[in-house]
């Protein structure tokens, strides 16, 4: 049987989401979508960066992820809204909840893109191309939103053929198709080719993703390792991955906050890292899995950034453990300058029954303190993350739970918004 593969992705998924919300749901009469408008974080927490925009505002060259005194400077009459991941969420999992409608197979690869394996399915609505019309209008007409839907007989292509012409569009990129359709574009357009991979490719005079799949494999592999070996076969349509019905286990762990002002001293990063650690961990648990392996990052005030890492003797998932590694790492790394942003990573993730390695150098009763993070955990999950906060925090700027999704990002007081 041919593979039938769909990539289906929310066209600027947070400023479509707020923008059906505000019209549907809080009376509001001008489609943000329509105007030259942006999703972006609180400038004054230091989380002042564009997180979706509308077509509008990508007329006027606005950029996901630029910081939004860029944004404004390109277009001053940019409408700016907050973002509002609670909300985002449960957009999410309404979508995720048609697909799952037309096949069992749906592998959710962000909160706002899925693939999807039609394969075993798409003969009971049609060919692939009126299937894939068909999802997308009842998305629309169901949701409010609009999607763009890729489809190809493997994931990396239906990916691609998503990223075509936007919004509101069905397009297809099956093998045949990949000379006319794909080589044509530049090679940072093709899927996992970054900033740094497309210089260098620049620099060696392949500018096209045609240009790569014509390069010789064994050149591209000694310029740039395996990852080299990885683009060159997508540049030829060339990926055997499946669609993942069940998330994949992840390989590591972590979360990192902008902190309210510059962190000039040990003693405020202390806290920083103790509240990211404090998220860390309580994932771990979660997932009844340990680390191996603790890192740190740090950006600087001026956006440089340095990482570095450590392995641990016993695979943990201690908070105590984490952030003793945490704070080492810091004191290894920080050169002094003002840091604005830190982050606490782990990997060599570990499943299993937890063992430990004995050591003549333990002070500390492990397995009370297993226990008493346990304990912490439940207590938070059932009255909420605030029911319980270690002192150090008390009547203090930092977050107490850092890291991932700030709290102010979690909701928006609409009473409060201006909705026009």
């Amino acid at each position: 049987m041919n593979k039938i593969i769909f990539h289906i992705d929310v066209n600027s998924a947070f400023l479509s989401w707020e923008a059906v919300y505000r019209l549907t749901h809080k009376g509001g009469k001008l489609d943000l979508r329509t105007i030259p408008s942006a999703v972006g974080g609180d400038a004054a927490l230091r989380h002042g960066i564009i997180l979706a925009k509308s077509i509008s505002a990508k007329r006027y060259g606005v950029k996901t992820g630029e910081a939004i005194w860029e944004a404004k400077r390109k277009c001053p009459g940019l409408v700016l809204v907050p973002p509002n991941y609670g909300l985002y969420e449960r957009c999410s999992a309404a979508f995720m909840k048609i697909l799952k409608d037309y096949s069992d197979a749906v592998e959710q690869y962000s909160i706002d893109e899925a693939f999807v394996d039609m394969s075993a399915s798409c003969h009971l609505f049609g060919t692939p191309e009126e299937t894939a019309a068909r999802i997308k209008e009842r998305i629309y007409e169901t949701l409010g939103f609009t999607v763009n839907v890729g489809i190809s007989d493997n994931k990396l292509l239906a990916k691609m053929a998503s990223d075509f012409q936007k919004p509101d569009r069905v397009h297809t990129l099956y093998p045949e198709e990949i000379k006319e359709k794909m080589w044509p574009l530049p090679v940072s357009d093709l899927f996992f080719v970054g900033r740094a991979t497309a210089k260098r490719l620049f620099s060696v005079g392949i500018r096209t993703i045609g240009e790569l799949a014509a390069a010789d494999p064994q050149w591209i592999r000694r310029m740039l390792k395996k990852h080299g070996e990885v683009i060159w076969g997508f540049a030829n349509g060339i990926d055997f991955s499946p669609v993942f019905m069940e998330p994949e286990a992840n390989k590591g762990y972590g979360n990192s906050t902008t902190t309210p002002y510059d962190v000039t001293d040990t003693e405020t990063a202390d806290k920083v890292l103790l509240a990211l650690s404090e998220t860390v961990a309580a994932r771990l648990r979660t997932d009844q899995v340990r680390a191996e392996v603790v890192s740190v990052g740090i950006r600087y005030w001026d956006f440089s950034y340095v990482s570095h890492q450590k392995t641990l003797y016993n695979a943990t998932d201690l908070t105590s453990e984490i952030y003793q590694a945490a704070c080492g790492l810091f004191r290894e790394s920080w050169n002094g300058e003002p840091v604005r942003h830190l982050g606490v990573h782990t990997s060599g993730i570990k499943a299993g029954a937890a063992y430990r390695q004995s050591s003549l150098f333990d002070q500390a009763d492990c397995e009370k303190i297993s226990r008493l993070d346990g304990t912490i955990d439940d207590i938070r999950n059932r009255f909420g993350m605030d029911a319980v906060k270690r002192a150090v925090f008390l009547g203090g700027a930092i977050d107490h739970m850092s890291g991932g999704i700030s709290r102010e990002k979690r909701t928006v007081d609409y009473d409060k918004a201006e909705i026009q």
